[in-house]
């Protein structure tokens, strides 16, 4: 009986070794069906896996988009430039004092390839109002004076 090539993947080693075989196999340039059907096979045991391991829905958009710019050595005006938008309103989204817009969500999205579920999650914004706290919980509430 012969034994299978691939199986479903159920460790991180795994995983790494299924990685690191797919990118082998796209960068030796080679478009035969055998080796695009083997591409296929690796592709789909990889994305089960990282959507049953995923962690993008534990992290902010905001730090989820800081840990992109950093695995693909990206600056602030680097994604100004991506987006079509201000380096100040990169700065301020960057900041948490502006949110993402659905357009911003839908670019992000394709660019890092990623669903865009990643980036359309709720996370704080930092209030001017409060500015001068330090205190993340209390970050987005205003004082409320009781009235005598």
């Amino acid at each position: 009986m012969e034994t299978l090539k691939y199986k479903v993947i159920r460790s991180r080693e795994q995983y790494n070794k299924y990685c690191k075989m797919l990118e082998i196999l796209l960068d030796s340039g080679s478009r035969s069906k055998l080796i695009a059907d083997e591409i296929d096979l690796l592709t789909l045991l990889i994305e089960k896996w990282d959507e049953e391991h995923s962690t993008l829905h534990e992290i902010d958009p905001i730090r989820l988009l800081h840990s992109f710019m950093a695995d693909h050595k990206l600056k602030a005006k680097d994604l100004a430039d991506l987006l079509g938008m201000s380096k100040g309103y990169i700065s301020d989204i960057l900041h948490y004092k502006k949110g993402l817009s659905k357009e911003v969500i839908r670019k992000l999205a394709e660019r890092f390839r990623v669903s865009q579920e990643a980036f359309n999650r709720s996370y704080k914004l930092k209030s001017p109002v409060n500015a001068h706290l330090r205190n993340a919980s209390v970050m987005n509430t205003t004082k409320t004076l009781a009235t005598v």
